[in-house]
């Protein structure tokens, strides 16, 4: 599996962005070269210098130590509502498409409700009503995205649940749920793997665009969408201050969704010839 994964050139591209992000993310204390809340009046939206060397943002804190921590919550988020989502969208998913009857049919309609509603307005008034913070938004994002899950764990389940090793099992008098964790649950992993690095990307911007609004990670603490809200009234004055955390985000996003596509060419022997 491994040797098949650094074989996909999508897979290496992904790894490679991805990794180092991933060490700045847990070393990112160790890394910086200034404190991210320290305060210099003098050097308000300046330009790279020896001392800031992607330049200050306006209360004059260096835009590089700010980045370098604003990956955490960004990705702690991300992570967090991903693992929500996963383990609450498969439980329903399965326990829908293998129950089937009027329980399936209940716990399906009350998704398709849900996916009604566009995720970013939904994540607006719940994050309205629930405050703003890295761990409520990990809430946030793990019940938005639970829908997502549902409906591929509940697709595949219909599909697996009629196999014969799914009928075996049930002639020798197994119990429902040794059936839906056993034998249903792992032959169906790997399509919400790829499921779950659709999310992952998918939480990233959702969660820079809620701190971009206002209702995310809130200040003095970094976050490359709260940063980008923050630099657009500064454009005619300092525009990388907009450019590096942007920057930062699509390259983030950019992996995750190259490794995800990766993973799913790896996953699908249709597709093993993919770039």
């Amino acid at each position: 599996m491994l040797k098949k994964c650094f074989s996909n050139k999508k897979f290496v591209v992904g790894f490679i962005i991805l990794v180092p992000l991933i060490i700045v993310m847990i070393f990112g204390n160790f890394l910086v070269p200034n404190d991210p809340y320290a305060l210099d009046t003098v050097n308000m939206l300046k330009n790279s210098s020896a001392k800031y060397p992607l330049g200050t943002d306006e209360y004059g804190r260096c835009i590089l130590t700010r980045l370098i921590l604003g990956i955490r919550p960004s990705m702690m988020v991300a992570l967090g509502g991903t693992a929500i989502s996963f383990a609450g969208g498969t439980l329903l998913g399965v326990a829908a498409g293998y129950l089937e009857g009027r329980i399936g049919a209940v716990i399906m309609r009350g998704i398709d409700i849900i996916l009604c509603f566009p995720p970013i307005l939904l994540a607006m008034i719940i994050a309205g009503l629930w405050g703003a913070g890295v761990i409520n938004l990990m809430l946030v994002i793990g019940l938005l995205y639970i829908p997502h899950f549902s409906r591929v764990a509940y697709s595949s389940t219909l599909q697996v649940r009629k196999m014969e090793y799914v009928e075996s099992d049930l002639s020798i008098g197994a119990a429902p749920s040794a059936i839906m964790w056993k034998a249903i649950f792992p032959n169906i992993i790997s399509v919400l793997i790829v499921q779950v690095s659709t999310t992952i990307s998918n939480a990233i911007l959702l969660e820079s665009g809620l701190s971009f609004l206002g209702l995310g990670v809130q200040p003095p603490t970094p976050s490359w969408g709260q940063m980008i809200g923050s630099a657009r009234g500064y454009l005619n004055v300092n525009v990388m201050y907009l450019f590096w955390p942007a920057v930062c985000l699509c390259l983030t996003i950019l992996a995750v969704n190259l490794m995800g596509d990766a993973i799913r060419d790896i996953l699908d022997p249709k597709l093993n010839n993919s770039f």
